[in-house]
């Protein structure tokens, strides 16, 4: 029985997908989620080289309960386009990413609370853009049992459509360690011998087996891979198909793990609002980043405590809190050094007694010597460090940031202006997934020199003017060490275009932003 679905996963907004549900007469059933890749007709695609309904209805012969499922832009699921994310919707981690995923826990509370469903039995197979979401839902979601990524698991290609990226996601990682995260419960990763996948069972797949190896459950990870182009074709899901049944093995007959007279209805009459409109509180693009962010906006006005809003803003910058930091000299200043990090950041050390006094200037350490701050400083026979922090003064450098407009088109808004000055800045969206922001860059390298200075036994303040004093006052609601701040024409953060200006960082403002850092810079 193939039934049609339309779930609100947020206000007025609206997943589509199909149910296929076996008619045995069984009181519940193992269940399977199944997102699509990007074939022309999504989840209802029926070709050689795809078939979404013959996976599902071969799978519901088999004993299971399948819920196939839009990618947003896609079939039914149209309110929003599949391809999204500007820069100031990224400060709130909106995008066509996280809305999948959110998409996909939306479809395992569905699954789970059906009436003919073993909610202690759900699974997730997806080939290729379904396959990146079947590894991330398997990543975040305890209640998935067994699972099958088709044609996606690689070290050479990590996903090359938006929705299959994030800021941050892959920050020293790969789709190989994401998909390892899984271990050590049942999955089957299958590949194919032309795409990315094509080195899967000689190399990805034995880094993923050691994983499953630490729990002593390397037979419950398995590989297979077939002569073909990409794809999820009938080779691949009858493979998907044994490995259920090996899952699940009192479920399924034998004779129904191949494929055969499998008669797909039309389209038309599978699609959700196929002759019926959207209900009338759905929303647009526009609204539903307004819901998003008032849902945000909403948690944050929550109290939370200091260390869970901490953690969280760490999270957010990718900053982390150093094991050792050493000096050493390039024979014009000194260079705080990370050992085990391709971290290195000059400083000028000028010795003196009291306090430590580190001066930071969004023009590096010259500026800041210069100035009347650290004039005063010396003055007054201070001990101060002085930062080139990333990008500024003797740390500036080329950097790549990809898919930036460096040249203004014509005729371009002022919103239109924001947004490539705001990428040209931070760079763009499948650059941000590996690398960290400037900004992000520029937290860390304050966070080791309050960490070297205060590991040898010093007292800490920061003096900091302009921007330098926004990444000065981050740095400082971080680390647990107690830092007095000294900050000068520090820009005011309140709309959405001033973090773009000055503090460009994806999920900033989910994380609660400037309000945050400086509730945490006033220690418990």
């Amino acid at each position: 029985m193939i039934e049609k679905v339309l779930l609100e996963t947020l206000p007025g907004f609206y997943l589509g997908g199909n149910l296929y549900r076996p008619k045995d007469g069984r009181a519940k059933h193992p269940a399977v989620l199944n997102p699509h890749g990007h074939w022309q007709y999504g989840r209802l695609e029926n070709e050689s080289v795809d078939s979404g309904p013959a996976f599902g209805i071969s799978l519901a012969r088999q004993g299971y309960v399948v819920f196939a499922y839009d990618m947003v832009g896609y079939t039914d699921t149209v309110q929003v386009p599949h391809r999204f994310g500007s820069a100031d919707q990224r400060l709130w981690s909106f995008g066509p990413m996280g809305l999948q995923l959110w998409d996909s826990i939306r479809s395992l509370d569905f699954l789970e609370s059906l009436d003919d469903v073993d909610a202690g039995r759900i699974g997730m197979a997806g080939a290729s853009g379904g396959a990146t979401q079947t590894m991330m839902l398997a990543a975040v979601d305890d209640r998935l049992q067994f699972v099958s990524p088709v044609n996606m698991v690689s070290a050479i290609m990590q996903g090359g459509d938006l929705c299959e990226n994030a800021p941050g996601l892959r920050l020293n990682t790969s789709n190989v360690e994401i998909a390892a995260m899984f271990a050590p419960k049942p999955m089957l990763v299958v590949s194919d011998t032309t795409d990315w996948t094509k080195n899967v069972p000689k190399e990805e797949f034995p880094a993923i087996k050691k994983i499953y190896d630490l729990y002593k459950k390397g037979d419950q990870v398995s590989v297979v891979q077939f002569e073909a182009v990409h794809n999820f074709n009938q080779q691949s899901r009858e493979a998907v198909y044994r490995f259920f049944a090996q899952v699940n093995p009192d479920v399924s007959d034998p004779k129904e793990l191949a494929e055969h007279d499998v008669e797909v209805p039309m389209l038309q009459e599978m699609m959700a609002l196929s002759n019926r409109t959207l209900p009338a509180n759905a929303v647009d693009l526009n609204g539903l980043f307004k819901e998003w962010r008032g849902m945000a906006e909403a948690q944050n006005a929550q109290p939370q405590g200091k260390l869970f809003l901490r953690e969280r803003l760490m999270q957010t910058l990718a900053v982390e809190i150093p094991d050792n930091v050493i000096s050493v000299s390039d024979g014009r200043a000194l260079v705080l050094d990370l050992p085990g990090w391709k971290a290195r950041m000059p400083v000028v050390a000028i010795p003196g007694s009291g306090a430590i006094a580190i001066v930071v200037d969004p023009g590096g350490s010259a500026a800041a010597l210069e100035s009347e701050t650290v004039k005063r400083l010396k003055a007054e026979g201070r001990s101060i460090l002085a930062l080139d922090v990333f990008q500024t003064g003797a740390a500036i450098a080329p950097r790549e940031r990809g898919e930036t407009e460096e040249v203004a088109p014509d005729h371009e808004t002022e919103d239109e202006a924001l947004e490539r000055k705001a990428n040209a800045n931070a760079g763009g969206p499948k650059f941000l997934t590996f690398n960290v922001t400037d900004d992000e860059a520029r937290v860390q390298d304050i966070v080791t020199a309050i960490v070297f200075e205060s590991r040898n036994g010093h007292d800490v303040e920061i003096y900091a003017k302009g921007d330098a004093a926004v990444w000065a006052t981050f740095a400082a609601a971080i680390v647990k060490t107690p830092v007095a701040l000294h900050l000068e024409q520090a820009p005011k953060l309140v709309t959405d275009s001033d973090y773009l200006t000055h503090f460009n960082v994806p999920g900033i403002l989910r994380a609660g932003g400037l309000t945050v850092a400086e509730e945490l810079t006033t220690k418990p």
